[in-house]
């Protein structure tokens, strides 16, 4: 067995492309060696600024010899045909054999292929590789026609066995593969001759090159922490930057620095933003005053002043950056205790969606949305409605200008400058989130009804303009905000229909851009519009043809064969919800939001035909009752009564469902206990009069527990029915009555869900 040991050294690999750049080449070799014949027992990938590594243990030195076969024509066939075979295997004519088969003779070729040395093939991988690496971004140097991250310097190739060391005979581009490399850049620039990955990584490590980036980063965090410590000061988590540091440097040498005293008073998440994206400093705050006072530079280099000149010039750098952001700050807290008026109005010229309108479009929908959405969050209204209306103003200040990734937060310190109520300042920040699976959830009542308003205003616009997410292709984020919803919803036990905010938010969107010229379609389209009304007759819903501007507030067509107009209103009391091509937005959107909550829901447990199984019930549209019901299916199907029941309902809806493809009729209606001929059709009569009461009290007090523990009472006497009874009687009177009874149980197992879906 051999060891292979390669690295390919260049100048600085940015440190955002070195770990893909890593698993690419483990990738691309190891794949390459496999498929060329050999195997291996391990692989690892490492990588510092200057070289990408790949050390293989175990390799085979050479891959076995291989004899194929391949049916080719029949010997009669046109000349075309054979030459094709011939070109397909490399063969000639006369190396062709001819064998009798059953329709004639055919051709065979017989291609052996001697084994090769480990040193040819890894030599032919390692050229693909380097010659068709994925880098993001590549160059040219020289005259070469090479492309790689950064000009490649040399390549180390070699092959350790027993034996010894044998270099690897490949050529790049005029670069001939060696055993040598370079330690550190300053430290340690003289070339090292390496007879194995031990000896490389021990003599780079003397060279002052920690290979390993998993190294480097432990190193930085220790050596930080250590000297924040030292001070009484603690570092500011921030893995993505700490892992960017050791993929910056080959010898980490952290450094603390301290910040001025005039820019203490700069909010914390501002220095930290500052010194992360400008310097890539990490932070470090003083416990005692929750201030962030000091920094923590990595050096990559030692110096004999300790590294005094080098925090000189940082210090330089830093005080005119935090001297930018000082401006920023009090220019826009300036603003923000005038009213903002000025950002209110910036937001006018700022395009949120070319379709959709300006950001101040959008802050008027938000503002109402949230005002519907207040009281069932437990928001107070008029509160909600001034939080959204402020939470955006923030994307106007030269803070956020600078450091996008402020937004929310600047506004958070905006809105208490303005002397807003802590509710509507919170709101400003808190309304962004959650912004993935890991983050925090919103709990204050107007942070959450602006959060879902923010959220539901997104999602019904790109669903109204037909901008959905198709494949992987998501550009707006909206299985981001579609899942901000649901965990919204759920961590916060929301009560409340997803069609009414649908319906409100549609119309709030064709109210926004009812006077946008420029938006109005050409051609006045005809809708299926779909009228839910509540008046003295009771909820009912009508459908018409009508004509529809889905950018204005006016319906043009007939209600119960009155006009409807510009000038004239639905019935009074009544509850209008306006639906495009029979309610297609609110269907597609929650069908969206659903199949959102499946995955939700998945990491949790709860299987995706279970959701299935309780969403064909009423109240789909409230997800906390979605998954009151799912949660009480899922912990009743591990059961052994839930088990057996969902086989016994099953082939209840089998037998009725071929019954009545046959028959041509619907069994609903007229099971009689009198024409019950047997015991077991008796019990299960009784049983279904005791548990349909029970389970429909329990549905309707939302006891899903209760419910499934009413119908997991029906097993034995389905079980027994099942075994004594045959439902295809010759009595048609029997069998009419027995598939009747049946539809008793399936209609009485829908009270809970629709068990047909479950699979299993």
């Amino acid at each position: 067995m051999m060891d292979l040991l390669i690295e390919l050294f260049s100048e600085e690999i940015p440190a955002r492309m070195q770990p893909r750049a890593r698993e690419d080449l483990k990738r691309l070799v190891t794949d390459g060696l496999v498929e060329a014949g050999l195997t291996y027992v391990s692989a690892g990938a490492f990588s510092t600024p200057r070289r990408l590594v790949l050390a293989v243990e175990g390799l085979t030195p050479e891959s076995k010899s291989v004899r194929e076969e391949r049916k080719g024509p029949r010997t009669d066939a046109p000349e075309k045909a054979i030459e094709g075979f011939l070109r397909a295997t490399g063969l000639t004519l006369d190396q062709l054999e001819r064998r009798p088969e059953k329709k004639g003779e055919a051709y065979f070729a017989v291609i052996e292929r001697p084994g090769r040395g480990a040193p040819e093939i890894v030599a032919e991988v390692l050229d693909a590789a380097i010659r068709n690496f994925p880098w993001p971004k590549s160059m040219r140097w020289g005259s070469g026609s090479l492309r790689w991250v950064r000009p490649l310097h040399s390549i180390l190739c070699i092959l350790t066995d027993a034996a010894g060391t044998q270099l690897v005979p490949l050529t790049v581009d005029g670069i001939t593969a060696g055993d040598t490399t370079r330690g550190h850049r300053f430290m340690a620039p003289d070339p090292i001759r390496v007879s194995s990955f031990d000896d490389y990584a021990a003599k780079l490590l003397r060279a002052k090159v920690m290979l390993d980036p998993a190294q480097r980063e432990a190193a930085i965090r220790q050596e930080a922490a250590n000297l924040a410590f030292a001070r009484g000061w603690e570092i500011v988590p921030d893995e993505g930057l700490m892992t960017e540091l050791a993929g910056l440097v080959e010898w980490p040498v952290p450094l603390m620095g301290v910040i001025e005293q005039r820019f203490l008073d700069l909010p914390p998440e501002v220095l930290q933003t500052s010194m992360r994206e400008h310097q890539k400093f990490l932070s470090a705050r003083n416990p005692k005053t929750g201030r962030i006072e000091g920094y923590v530079t990595v050096a990559n280099i030692e110096t004999p002043d300790h590294g005094a000149t080098i925090l000189h010039g940082n210090q330089r750098v830093l005080a005119a950056r935090l001297s930018d952001a000082a401006f920023f700050w009090d220019n826009d807290l300036r603003e923000a205790r005038a009213g903002m008026g000025d950002w209110a109005e910036g937001l006018k010229a700022v395009t949120f969606h070319a379709k959709l309108g300006s950001q101040a479009d959008r802050v008027e929908r938000i503002a109402a949305l949230a005002r519907e959405i207040a009281p069932a969050v437990g928001a107070d209204p008029a509160l909600a409605e001034q939080a959204a209306r402020v939470a955006k103003l923030d994307l106007r200040s030269a803070m956020v200008g600078e450091f996008p990734e402020l937004q929310g937060t600047m506004g958070r310190y905006y809105a208490q400058a303005a002397g807003l109520p802590d509710a509507a300042a919170d709101a400003a920040s808190d309304h962004y989130s959650p912004l993935g699976p890991s983050d925090e959830v919103p709990s204050a009542p107007v942070s959450v009804a602006v959060a879902l308003a923010d959220k539901l205003d997104t999602l019904t616009g790109f669903w109204a303009i037909d901008e959905k997410p198709t494949g992987s292709k998501d550009p707006f984020a909206l299985r981001r905000a579609a899942l901000g919803v649901i965990r919204l919803v759920l961590g916060n036990n929301i009560r409340l229909s997803l069609e009414e905010l649908i319906a409100h938010g549609h119309r709030n969107l064709a109210k926004s851009l009812a006077n946008t010229r420029e938006l109005r379609p050409v051609d006045q389209p005809n809708y299926n519009v779909g009228y839910q009304i509540n008046d003295a007759t009771g909820y009912n819903e009508h459908h018409q043809e009508v004509t529809y501007n889905p950018y204005s507030d006016h319906l043009l067509g007939e209600y119960e064969g009155r006009p409807v107009g510009p000038s004239v209103s639905f019935p009074e009391k009544s509850h209008v919800g306006i639906f495009l091509g029979e309610s297609k937005i609110f269907i597609d959107l929650l069908a969206f939001l659903h199949d959102r909550l499946k995955v939700h829901l998945r990491d949790q447990g709860i299987r995706h035909d279970i959701i299935d199984a309780v969403l064909t019930m009423p109240g789909s549209d409230d997800l906390v009752l979605v998954v009151k019901r799912a949660e009480a299916l899922a912990a009743f199907l591990k059961t052994e009564d839930g088990t057996n029941l969902l086989q016994g309902l099953k082939r209840t809806n089998n037998i009725l469902t071929q019954a009545e493809d046959k028959d041509g009729v619907e069994y609903s209606f007229g099971a009689d206990p009198k024409y019950a001929d047997t015991d077991q059709e008796r019990a299960l009569f009784a049983a279904l009069d005791a548990a349909e009461p029970a389970i429909r009290a329990a549905v309707a007090a939302e006891d899903f527990p209760a419910a499934m523990s009413a119908i997991a009472a029906l097993r034995t006497p389905v079980d027994a029915f099942f075994e004594a009874v045959q439902v295809n009687s010759d009595n048609q009177i029997l069998r009419r009555n027995r598939l009747n009874l049946l539809s008793r149980i399936r209609e009485t197992g829908r009270l809970i869900a629709d068990f047909g879906r479950i699979e299993g």
